[in-house]
């Protein structure tokens, strides 16, 4: 049969029937009017035509059950003309009932749903444009979501026995980690701009990305170290380590977010960079998400070690990155704040929502070892491309930034669905993102993706898993004491023993430091205790917060060298540079950073341009003569 059109645009009725439908095909669906089907092709067009023109319409749509009139409102509400039946079985479980209407199965008759779909499930542009008059709304896609996280994750196994000579199917419960970002990022963003600052963050000149040596100095300073730590390899043919996440994705993120720019091989910060070291870390962080959701910097799909043919011809059926993140970003202001919802639900939820995310146009360039056998377009390859996209974006950048909380399991056998690609046998899994089961989109996620307007903190959970004594000293009771609750006790404290701490003036001084403050330690200590706190600890974290007050970091500053003294003072009394400098030392002036750009146009104007080189010598005094002596200032 001859097609005039493109496959997901169909003009009118009359055209789908007659271009879309042979004659025992419309002869099925004539019975369904209930009249006597004629012979001629032309004869049962105009015969259908009919029985869906005026008020029949509506007649024939009432008709439908109400899981088939959804499928007609979800295309009649939607952009296109094209029913998606994976987008429609993830937002209700089921297909529709379409019933047959070729031959390939004889005794089923067609559902009147077959009225409104032809070709592909294309709805005729006339058909949609009518029905829209009355057909009201779909529900909106919902995501199911947990207030608790389970205690472990139920992973499926299989292995031969060999013993029956049967395969064996279970489950195994593995322990969830959990990891809280909210507080941690904005600290950690700190540090990474300070690691820029002092100069030891290199990254490659052609694709940007961290060195080990950079990888191994950033994980050094992330609270708990990255998701999964680095392990000996126990095969030397295969390597079961995940390897860096977080430390990977930060020399990213700042560039990106032209927080820091290439000098050479390393990384410097920028004027912006300078600027959020002092501002709140929740609004850079925000900035941050905005900026990654357009940067081009790194496609994720890259960070799957194992896929082949990314740069080749399969590079140029992906879709661009923005549009990813940007479908990614807006399904993620769909769920509900503060609960927990496993990833498989969300994939489900993403795919429902039909948020136009998908990683690739033409899955069958992109492989696993060998392109004949191994390609992605075989069975869900495009569906395991989509979901591990997502794992990554997800793991490696919306939880470093601190958006998302992560439960996570090793990866290694936490999804099987890869394994029936050819090629994947000796894979301990497809990516290093596997093992993320549940994430939950905290209050600074909230305030990044738009879904509230200002950043509040989220209260720290009340649990009585401390108690906080007079001698200043901590200890662990019960065993609800979490990893997290450790690492924050380390921060603030000296162990005394594996469940004792006790709290330290310069411990405190060090927390304020790397971007805790005394309210926040305070709120730790009354929340996880569950009683008021001693006299002792009050007087403490008040002399500390006194101390931390007298003193305030105002941001960077450049230090400016002169030849002379005489130079240095001159400069720094003339009307035209003195507001923006001042003084440090004889020879020294010193420039903030938010008046650099204005201190170099006066000096300008006062006749010294600011040069770059090497650090300056004062000039040597010339040497007074002795009387009665012919020697020279320099023979002296």
């Amino acid at each position: 049969m001859k097609r005039h059109h493109v496959d997901n645009w169909i003009p009118t009725l009359a055209t789908a029937l007659s271009e879309y439908r042979n004659v025992d095909e419309l002869k099925k669906l004539v019975l369904l009017t209930g009249s006597r089907a004629p012979t001629r092709k032309a004869e049962l067009v105009e015969l259908i035509v009919g029985h869906l023109e005026g008020d029949r319409l509506r007649t024939v749509w009432q008709s439908l059950d109400q899981l088939q009139r959804a499928a007609v409102a979800e295309v009649v509400h939607s952009g296109g003309t094209t029913f998606s039946a994976d987008c429609f079985r993830s937002k209700y479980g089921r297909d529709p009932a379409w019933g047959s209407i070729n031959g390939y199965r004889r005794n089923e008759k067609p559902t009147p749903l077959r009225f409104f779909f032809y070709g592909n499930g294309v709805m005729p542009a006339d058909l949609k444009k009518r029905l829209k008059a009355f057909v009201p709304r779909p529900a909106k896609a919902k995501v199911k979501s947990l207030d608790q996280l389970p205690a472990a994750y139920d992973r499926p196994y299989e292995h031969w026995n060999g013993k029956t000579r049967k395969t064996e199917k279970g489950t195994e419960a593995v322990p969830l980690t959990l990891r809280e970002s909210e507080r941690p990022a904005q600290r950690e963003l700190r540090s990474i701009l300070r690691l820029v600052d002092a100069g030891k963050v290199a990254v490659s000149d052609k694709t940007r990305k961290p060195t080990t040596a950079t990888i191994k100095a950033i994980t050094a300073i992330l609270e708990d170290g990255d998701f999964y730590p680095y392990e000996p390899p126990t095969d030397r043919y295969c390597d079961r380590n995940a390897g860096p996440i977080r430390s990977f994705a930060w020399p990213l993120i700042v560039q990106a977010g032209k927080l820091a720019q290439l000098s050479g091989r390393r990384l410097r910060l920028t004027k912006a960079g300078r600027k959020a070291l002092s501002e709140p870390a929740a609004d850079t962080i925000r900035r941050l998400w905005a900026k990654w959701t357009d940067t081009t910097i790194l496609d994720e799909l890259s960070r799957i070690d194992c896929l082949k043919g990314q740069t080749g011809k399969g590079k140029r059926g992906l879709t661009a990155v923005a549009s990813r993140r940007d479908a990614v970003s807006a399904t993620l202001g769909g769920c509900p704040e503060q609960r927990w919802i496993a990833t498989e639900e969300f994939f489900r939820f993403i795919r429902a929502s039909k948020g136009g995310f998908a990683v690739t146009r033409n899955a069958w360039n992109l492989y696993i070892g060998e392109l004949q056998y191994g390609s992605l377009g075989y069975d869900n390859g495009e569906r395991i491309l989509d979901e591990r996209y997502l794992l990554c974006l997800l793991l490696e950048y919306a939880a470093t930034l601190g958006l998302v909380d992560v439960a996570f399991i090793p990866p290694e056998g936490a999804r099987r669905d890869y394994l029936s690609i050819w090629g994947t046998d000796d894979l301990p899994y497809f990516s290093r993102y596997d093992g993320l089961m549940f994430f939950r989109i905290n209050a600074l996620g909230a305030y990044c993706l738009g879904m509230e307007s200002a950043y509040t903190p989220a209260p720290i959970e009340v649990k009585p898993v401390l108690r906080v004594l007079s001698n200043l000293e901590i200890a662990g009771i019960g065993e609800g004491l979490e990893q997290g609750d450790r690492l924050a006790l380390d921060a603030y404290g000296v162990s005394v023993s594996d469940v004792v701490w006790k709290l330290d003036a310069s411990k405190l001084l060090s927390a304020v430091d790397q971007g805790r403050s005394v309210a926040e330690v305070q709120e730790f200590l009354e929340a996880r205790s569950g009683a008021p706190l001693p006299d002792t600890v009050i007087r403490l974290l008040k002399d500390s917060a006194n101390r931390c007050a007298r003193i305030h970091d105002q941001g960077m500053a450049r230090l400016v060298e002169c030849d002379e003294p005489s130079l240095a003072a001159f400069i720094a009394n003339d009307s035209r540079t003195r507001k923006y400098c001042m003084r440090a030392g004889e020879r020294h002036l010193v420039v903030p950073a938010s008046s650099e750009s204005a201190f170099r146009r006066r000096l300008r104007d006062v006749g010294y341009p600011l040069s770059a080189g090497e650090p300056l010598t004062p000039k040597p005094r010339r040497a007074k003569r002795a009387k009665g002596s012919d020697a020279r200032p320099s023979e002296a």
